[in-house]
């Protein structure tokens, strides 16, 4: 795909209407087809979700892999993005039919059954390949243990940032003497900036691309600020709504001002990124635009979301390895999957230049990264995460973000005031908690979450 984000959106935006292609429902990607020919000891069967750059860039990686380790022949095959990957993989699972390692966001691992549709890992085979806990960041990790066992090895994370355009901002007094754009810590201070930053803007592009109409993108933004004023949304057992109509209401009114002001236009909800090739001074996207963006040779730099709400907090969620559930797991396939896992996530400085944070530490000090740009400003994202919260209905393109997304919108649009959508909203999240995972039939509360 040229535009990864796009391509994206689109998939999210006709989610109900996808099929999986082939009657196995994946296309077979790089050199992996040749495993089956090979007469290498092990084979190693890999199921990943990554197409466009981020396909490139994974493929890259294994034949790396596959040059260092002749042994083990790597069987990728790239399925569908969304709720077809996710179906596809669940079926595998149970049916026995499973591949010996898989990618899944790891927002959706707690739905995902762990122990019954996904097999832990063996921290001790990841040590053994060098990969161990204190290589990652503490919540990060944390977020992927499910009683007490650890049921996914990240591999990154990935954020919403704001995009700006230095060369269109540098005569406003925003662009700092770094070179990069001035902090701000209120809602004050981010609409003063916006204001100034209008004045800047050409005529026929909007001031900043919020992707308005959009549920996923609107839920993940609303995410981020509301972590930022501390919002929480359920109690450690699951059993009861915390959530905060007040502080999601801030947030709501703080969403909306961006269109009633003007800054953010509706009739442009779904060319912010094409706007900003074209001048708007700021967009807001994920960080896989960032090859979009270099590769339109643009003046810009990237931050995590602007701590309006006086806390650094920006959405994330995390690309991770998982070892689908198969009855016999175990010998020398199972320690393929382990030993190529941690091969990949040693080795992210190529995934890197997708945009993605690795969630390997140590590549984060390296030389290499600190020169890669905007990377190097937004790194900071990795320490100040906001996380949907970690229960089955969760996760990217979840029924969380199906739910309550779209209503998200209906405020930021205008067509229904903030506190009746956080009033709405809490409605959703108590349905939700009381709502069985159609995976095994438990509840938020009845199934396992406690790291």
């Amino acid at each position: 795909m040229g535009r990864p984000g796009l391509n994206r959106r689109q998939l999210l935006a006709g989610i109900g209407g996808l099929t999986v292609a082939g009657s196995f429902g994946f296309a077979a990607l790089g050199t992996g087809a040749d495993a089956l020919a090979s007469s290498a000891s092990t084979r190693v069967r890999y199921w990943n979700l990554f197409s466009g750059g981020d396909g490139y860039n994974m493929i890259a990686m294994l034949d790396a892999f596959r040059k260092e380790h002749p042994g083990i022949d790597v069987k990728d095959s790239t399925l569908q993005w969304g709720s077809p990957f996710y179906t596809k993989l669940a079926m595998a699972a149970a049916g026995n039919r499973a591949p010996d390692l898989g990618v899944m966001h790891l927002g959706r691992v707690t739905g995902f059954s762990p122990g019954r549709l996904l097999d832990p890992w063996d921290v001790g085979l990841l040590a053994k390949y060098g990969v161990k806990e204190a290589d990652f960041n503490p919540a990060l990790w944390k977020r992927a243990v499910i009683d007490g066992k650890l049921y996914a090895l990240p591999l990154d994370i990935h954020v919403q940032l704001c995009f700006y355009r230095k060369d269109v901002l540098k005569k406003t007094g925003l662009i700092g003497d770094d070179g990069r754009l001035v902090p701000v810590t209120s809602t004050g201070e981010w609409f003063d900036m916006l204001k100034e930053a209008k004045k800047a803007t050409r005529k026929g592009l909007q001031t900043i691309g919020l992707w308005v109409n959009d549920q996923n993108f609107q839920w993940w933004f609303f995410v981020a600020f509301y972590t930022q004023l501390g919002g929480t949304w359920f109690n450690a057992d699951n059993t009861e709504v915390t959530f905060d109509t007040d502080k999601a209401t801030q947030v709501l009114e703080f969403l909306r001002q961006h269109v009633a002001d003007g800054y953010a236009n509706p009739g442009m909800g779904s060319v912010g990124a094409e706007q900003f090739v074209n001048g708007t001074p700021f967009t807001w996207e994920g960080n896989w635009s960032v090859p979009v963006f270099s590769g339109a040779k643009l003046e810009y730099g990237a931050t995590p979301l602007p701590p309006v709400f006086g806390k650094q907090a920006t959405h994330a969620e995390s690309h991770s390895f998982v070892l689908p559930h198969q009855a016999g797991r175990g010998g020398a396939t199972n320690e393929g999957a382990h030993q190529l896992a941690a091969y990949v996530v040693k080795h992210a400085r190529q995934w890197a230049a997708g945009g993605h944070i690795p969630a390997y530490t140590p590549t984060l000090s390296t030389a290499a990264y600190k020169k890669l740009s905007p990377q190097n400003e937004y790194v900071s994202a990795m320490d100040h995460q906001a996380n949907e919260p970690k229960v089955w209905f969760a996760g990217s393109t979840g029924i969380l973000a199906q739910r309550v997304g779209p209503i998200v919108v209906s405020s930021t649009l205008g067509s229904a005031r903030p506190q009746a959508v956080a009033r709405r909203m809490k409605g959703v999240l108590t349905q939700l908690l009381a709502m069985k995972n159609p995976m095994d039939g438990k509840t938020a509360a009845q199934g396992g979450a406690a790291a």
